[in-house]
């Protein structure tokens, strides 16, 4: 550990502030807390909201995960784990059930996480209404009358011009029954893992200046309407090619001479994990049974049900 600077980079006068702010978040769930970011060695915009809570938050025993859209071995997940682990000499581990503090950029692992487990998310844009309300006065005083028409309207103009949603990754959610939410640029597939979850949520915004949380086994639901209920992204009849799992979310793979298409796990980790257990058992992935997440409908339908027709539901396929 380098000894040049204070244990987990930050005095512990700013760790203490940004606690607060935490703790403040997690007693109103969805709320955005403001908070004074720090100057990091990174550039804002690559992470700084979640580190800062990460350097906040970080024990000598803690275990660290660093997720980088569902790899552990981008470069900004290595960057973010050189730094912590420079400064703070704590352990790193690709295994989600071993680690004790997850920061991730835009995704949820796959494997659900406990009650001794805290999930960092970074956000770029952390404001859900600041698509319609470019002002941080009036988006403050909306969020205060639980003011949410124009979220509401952007979701029925989708739907008047194609017939669905089509917000993508940050589909809005309500936590709690109260705030409306940016889930940060989670897939639609990720939405539902932040309802009634067993582990600890804290999203940061280091360039915002914003943090906020979902404590455990809080209510998160999707912004959706009765005749057009909210669904994730569907992956029918779909198998990883490297490992056999069905039900996760997956990234689309184009072989460019061949024009093959094939996909694999998003969520590298998840992949490499089942491989050795198919390793040590000798079994071929095409073999193996699929151990992948539920795939649960918007009505709560067995995973092999059809959309509801009567309900209006829209099925919507993304692939990556």
């Amino acid at each position: 550990m380098q000894q040049r600077y204070n244990f987990a980079f930050f005095d512990e006068a700013s760790k203490r502030e940004i606690r607060r702010a935490v703790l403040k978040g997690v007693c109103i769930p969805g709320y955005q807390v403001p908070f004074a970011s720090r100057e990091m060695p990174i550039g804002r915009g690559w992470g700084t909201g979640g580190l800062q809570i990460t350097l906040s938050l970080i024990g000598r025993d803690d275990v660290l995960k660093v997720i980088d859209q569902g790899a552990d071995d981008s470069v900004n997940a290595v960057n973010i784990k050189k730094l912590v682990c420079d400064t703070t000499d704590v352990d790193v581990t690709d295994d989600t059930a071993r680690a004790t503090l997850i920061q991730s950029r835009h995704r949820i692992p796959e494997q659900p996480l406990t009650s001794k487990q805290i999930l960092v998310l970074q956000v770029p844009t952390p404001e859900p209404l600041r698509t319609f309300e470019p002002s941080e006065a009036a988006t403050r005083v909306l969020h205060a009358e639980a003011d949410y028409t124009g979220a509401w309207l952007e979701l029925f103009d989708q739907i008047v011009a194609y017939d669905t949603t089509v917000t993508g990754a940050d589909h809005p959610v309500v936590v709690n029954g109260r705030y409306v939410m940016a889930p940060s640029p989670i897939p639609r597939f990720d939405n539902l893992k932040l309802d009634q979850a067993e582990n600890l949520t804290l999203f940061g915004a280091g360039r915002e200046k914003k943090i906020y949380a979902v404590p455990p086994h809080t209510s998160v639901r999707p912004l959706d309407f009765e005749d057009y209920p909210f669904v994730r992204e569907r992956f029918e009849g779909v198998r990883c090619a490297l490992c056999g799992a069905e039900g996760v979310f997956f990234d689309e793979l184009e072989d460019e001479a061949t024009g093959e298409v094939r996909y694999q796990c998003n969520d590298t980790a998840f992949c490499a994990a089942r491989r050795a257990q198919q390793r040590a058992h000798g079994v071929a992935p095409d073999d193996a049974a699929p151990e992948g997440a539920p795939d649960v409908v918007p009505d709560g339908s067995a995973p092999d049900a059809e959309p509801g027709e009567a309900s209006g539901e829209r099925e919507v396929r993304r692939h990556g």
